[in-house]
């Protein structure tokens, strides 16, 4: 299921003659390892960053580091930033941004297990971002985040302009 919206994302990236790229971190690379188990995927797929630790989603995507005392990292101003990084770094036209409490521990009354931010940054575009809060355990979690993380990709890519190399 996941490879078919997979897919589907790979053949609206073609379509648009756009590149995505992600940063991941409760999903540890899951959507990149999705987006390159399609051959061609270099046509399409730039690049991801699996930024697990606070310090490395500040050394990697530029994420200021006042913000996880401020916020935590899964929070909307994380995830936006990690989107803007990853976008900004790999200089493609769209990016997903994901973090989040997958379970089974790791969860506090505020931010339970299954909340998890997702955020997209488009070229030329305010970056979006969302709150989700999955039901199940570890799997789960991180399978509905990653489905999510996809159609957010097709829910935003017409927001490019026809040509998005010109923006």
């Amino acid at each position: 299921m996941l490879l078919n919206k997979a897919q589907e994302v790979a053949a609206a990236l073609q379509a648009a003659q756009a590149k995505m790229s992600c940063a991941e971190s409760c999903t540890g690379g899951w959507v990149a390892q999705l987006m390159t188990a399609i051959p061609g995927s270099s046509a399409w797929f730039e690049g991801g960053c699996v930024t697990y630790s606070n310090a490395a989603k500040t050394k990697m995507l530029g994420v200021d580091s006042a913000l996880f005392e401020r916020v935590g990292a899964v929070s909307q101003e994380v995830v936006v930033a990690m989107a803007d990084g990853v976008r900004r770094l790999t200089e493609s036209e769209i990016s997903v941004a994901i973090s989040g409490v997958a379970g089974p521990d790791g969860g506090t009354p505020e931010k339970p297990v299954g909340t998890v931010w997702l955020a997209w940054a488009v070229k030329g575009q305010p970056t979006q971002a969302q709150l989700y809060h999955f039901q199940g355990d570890r799997q789960a979690v991180r399978e509905q985040a990653v489905q999510a993380a996809l159609q957010g990709i097709l829910d935003y890519l017409p927001s490019l302009t026809c040509n998005p190399k010109k923006i």
